[in-house]
């Protein structure tokens, strides 16, 4: 179907249809005025000379996955799509109406198009909406389908809801085991975390922008096309084949298509850079040099990643003490330093056209750029992680996952809120190894963890396999306790009739409506246990047609609490939708201290459970009193290769005892000889390890032990959520088998493996039980004579009950039998004797 089809017009002959598809529909991004197919034959011609340059040499060929290639598509960018989708398709049901009304040969009203606008306009709204809310983006005019573009924000803790604001999705499918997407790019430096993306199967495909990275928006082409003719560039389409490819001439590009030609390359780059700097071009247009093909490229388009860089000039930074005072003061900021061209944006393609030294000490004569700072290659979640360059890399992703999954403080107005699912810590603490990431980003306003004393030492043999012990009375005294807070939404629907549900009053005689209030809501405070009322709701009997309210009769729809283990109803909100309905919100809140089975990670990726709540008698304990809160076993070391969670222990120890926040920036930081003389200055031995007396025997220990504050994040996944056993139980409808899941009471599947296990095993009674016996175990008649089966001792094919025995076989066999049956496939049944008697 033409793309642009016309109405009523006259046909063109072939030849200028053929003209128009060459002009309109072929390379349409270069565009052709008054019948001028030069720059399109020429865009041609150059794209023909890449190829064979290719075959020639086929390191030419483009890399798909370096990332100066590649463009992020943002959500301006997918709205955009989506509107101008939503509104051609508005607009083309409004002509079809008009056209119809106007098609009546006498019309019985004035024509009015408002009335037609009116109709259609919600089209436009109900579109996004339902784009936004399911997240799939079917576009017919594009031929686009892509599911998953919106995902609900995670308030899980504050840093996964900021982790998820800066990820970045491919729309590469992640069932292919494919090496090359997944790979680390060099030229991922500085523009994506080194360390934060997921395991397992989108593992390299979901990355992370770094802390200071910038996203550009489309800038217009006409103005720097003028500038680079003003720059003395002459016009490309003037020159002939010998002049373009001749030795020494430069095609300058922008966004791909050639415009003009240099043969001062060099000076024309410093030139517009020049002009860039002074603000006279829009700061995220970029511009480099290709020596492969000879070409200079501008791009002004969207989605490229950039980042800052201090402008070097002669050999030194433009960055001077002067500029830095300003800024300390608040009388200059960053926007300035830009403006002025202290500081400018470089994508992944100017940037590998630099020279770009990380310290200012390295800088050469040869030198364009410096780094602002070397920590910013990584993220804000990969920031967390104090010493991460002293960690084996998977060790730092592993902290990237699991800092996601933190139990701390989530936002300031985390008390008015009602969230469907909420974790907070009760006593957050901010960490006494701080990084300068954690401060720009405000992480030690809104923590996840708390600061732990460790001894790495063994224990009790309870701390097998990366298990700790917690000492009991640090729980008593509010270590690692959170707060689950939980939403129950019920809707007061309204129906035709005019009536809608409500509320009912009490039954003072009934044990389980105690907890309720007299408006049958139950009361703030009060504590409800399995099995109690929390609301008391009516729905009218008759929806349909009117009754007055005499005649109107009303059925009980009480809400009772179904979770095994008991909450506080915290809140009780009521308030409406958009449909102007009645919602009834109550947040329940249970507060749950350690216990054995909860899952604790420190940030160096090292998780474990907790294997042991020990009496703080029994806890060993340092010459100066002090027992740990966690005692970690030393095994988790040495594989690990976690070295800066050991430089952690001794900053945080030497941070206390001076009173000072230490600082554990990557590629920075604290160094461990100043904690070390710190820590002799206030008594203790310099490797951290302290004199430590057994708190069951009495008797000091032979050995020196690692003793000193590492800071602990209590994860989401804990053992009372999970817990979960079944005796007998709700059962499936269909196939009469037990129900899956623990929010089903569902049973423990045996499943294929395991019962290839018992099979290897010979273990025969025991699959029969656990598969039949157990599960889905039924009783039929079945005919011996046709092997079909029958009812009540009667078989009906055979009409007669001669042949017909019982016996027992899995429901669900029965009901694939019958289902066969009804596909007319006979599977008839062979019987033989259990016992034979030879």
């Amino acid at each position: 179907p033409d793309r642009f089809p016309t109405f009523g017009k006259a046909t063109k002959t072939p030849k200028p249809q053929a003209l128009d598809k060459l002009a309109g529909s072929i390379i349409p991004h270069v565009e052709v005025k008054d019948m001028n197919f030069r720059p399109k034959a020429l865009y041609v011609a150059f794209m023909t000379r890449r190829v064979l340059m290719c075959m020639h040499d086929p390191k030419l060929v483009d890399d798909r996955d370096y990332v100066g290639n590649k463009r992020l598509e943002l959500a301006g960018q997918m709205l955009a799509l989506l509107f101008e989708d939503l509104f051609k398709e508005f607009v083309r049901m409004i002509k079809t109406s008009m056209d119809k009304i106007l098609k009546k040969p006498n019309p019985t009203a004035e024509f009015d198009p408002i009335n037609l606008i009116g109709q259609f306009e919600s089209r436009i709204t109900g579109g996004m909406e339902r784009a936004i809310s399911t997240g799939n983006w079917t576009l017919k005019r594009f031929r686009m389908d892509r599911a998953g573009v919106t995902h609900v924000l995670s308030r899980l803790s504050y840093i996964s809801a900021l982790g998820m604001m800066t990820r970045i999705t491919s729309q590469f499918e992640k069932t292919r085991k494919v090496s090359g997407p997944r790979a680390l790019q060099p030229s991922q430096f500085g523009m994506l975390c080194t360390s934060d993306t997921p395991e397992g199967e989108a593992c390299g495909l979901v990355k992370n922008l770094a802390l200071m990275t910038h996203i550009t928006t489309s800038d217009e082409e006409e103005p720097v096309r003028r500038m680079v003719f003003i720059l003395g560039a002459e016009d490309v389409t003037t020159s002939s084949g010998t002049e373009v490819y001749g030795a020494g001439a430069y095609i300058i590009f922008i966004n791909g298509t050639p415009v003009a030609l240099t043969r001062q390359p060099k000076q024309f780059l410093v030139a517009f850079r020049k002009f860039r700097r002074m603000g006279r071009i829009s700061e995220f247009v970029s511009i480099y040099i290709n020596h492969h093909h000879n070409g200079v490229h501008i791009a002004t388009d969207e989605g490229r990643i950039c980042r800052p860089l201090i402008v070097v000039e002669k050999g030194k930074s433009k960055v001077t003490t002067r500029f830095l005072e300003s800024l300390r003061k608040g009388t200059m900021d960053f926007d300035d330093a830009l403006s002025r061209g202290i500081v400018e944006y470089l994508d992944v393609n100017e940037e590998n056209d630099s020279n770009i030294a990380v310290y200012e000490d390295a800088i050469t004569q040869h030198t364009t750029h410096l780094e602002i700072e070397p920590f910013t290659i990584l993220g804000a979640v990969a920031g967390l992680i104090p010493y991460p360059h002293h960690n084996q890399s998977p060790r730092n992703t592993y902290q990237c996952a699991m800092g996601k999954q933190a139990i701390g403080a989530i936002a300031y107005n985390q008390f008015t809120r009602i969230d469907t699912l909420l974790y907070l810590m009760v006593y957050p603490q901010k960490p006494m190894v701080s990084t300068r990431t954690i401060e720009l980003i405000k992480y030690d306003k809104l923590p996840a963890g708390q600061n732990a004393t460790v001894a790495v030492m063994s224990y009790s043999g309870y701390d097998i396999e990366d298990a700790l012990v917690l000492n009991k009375a640090s729980c008593d005294r509010g270590f690692g306790r959170c707060q689950v807070f939980k939403k129950i939404s019920v809707p007061l629907k309204g129906y035709p009739n005019g009536y809608s549900d409500r509320m009912s009053d009490r039954d003072m005689e009934n044990p389980r409506h105690r907890k309720i209030g007299k408006d049958g809501i139950v009361e703030v405070g009060s504590e409800i246990e399995a099995g109690d009322m929390y609301m008391l709701k009516e729905t009218p009997m008759n929806q349909s047609t009117a009754v007055n309210s005499a005649g109107q009769k009303w059925a009980p729809q009480h809400m009772s609490y179904k979770l095994p283990d008991p909450a506080y109803a915290d809140k009780v909100c009521i308030t409406t939708n958009e449909g102007n309905n009645t919602i009834m919100k109550i947040q329940t809140r249970q507060t749950r201290r350690p216990e054995i089975g909860d899952k604790f990670s420190s940030r160096h990726g090292q998780k474990g459970v907790c294997g042991l709540l020990a009496e703080q008698a029994d806890m060993p304990f340092s010459d100066k009193g002090v027992t740990p809160d966690i005692i970690m076993n030393p095994h988790g070391f040495p594989s690990r290769m976690t070295v800066g969670k050991m430089l952690e222990l001794v900053s945080g120890k030497a941070g206390v005892l001076e009173g000072k926040q230490e600082y554990g920036t990557p590629f920075g930081g604290s160094k461990v000889e100043d904690m070390g003389n710190a820590l002799v200055r206030n008594g203790f031995s310099y490797t951290g390890k302290d004199f430590v007396t057994s708190g069951i025997t009495g008797e000091s220990l032979p050995a020196y032990v690692f003793f000193g504050p590492i800071y602990y994040q209590k994860l989401k996944h804990m053992v009372a959520d999970k817990m979960h056993a079944r005796s007998t139980g709700p059962r499936a409808i269909l196939t009469r088998q037990p129900t899956e899941g623990r929010s089903r009471q569902g049973g423990l599947r045996l499943g294929e493996m395991e019962r290839d296990c018992l099979i290897a095993y010979g273990a025969s009674q025991l699959l029969l039980e656990r598969l039949m016996l157990s599960s889905d175990a039924h009783e039929v008649d079945v005919c011996e004579t046709c092997g079909m089966m029958g009812y009540n001792n009667w078989c009906q094919s055979c009409q007669s009950s001669r042949g017909v025995v019982k016996m027992t076989m899995p429901y669900a066999a029965k009901l694939l039998i019958q289902e066969l049956m009804s596909m007319n496939v006979k599977a008839s049944l062979q019987l033989d004797d259990e016992f034979p008697r030879e």
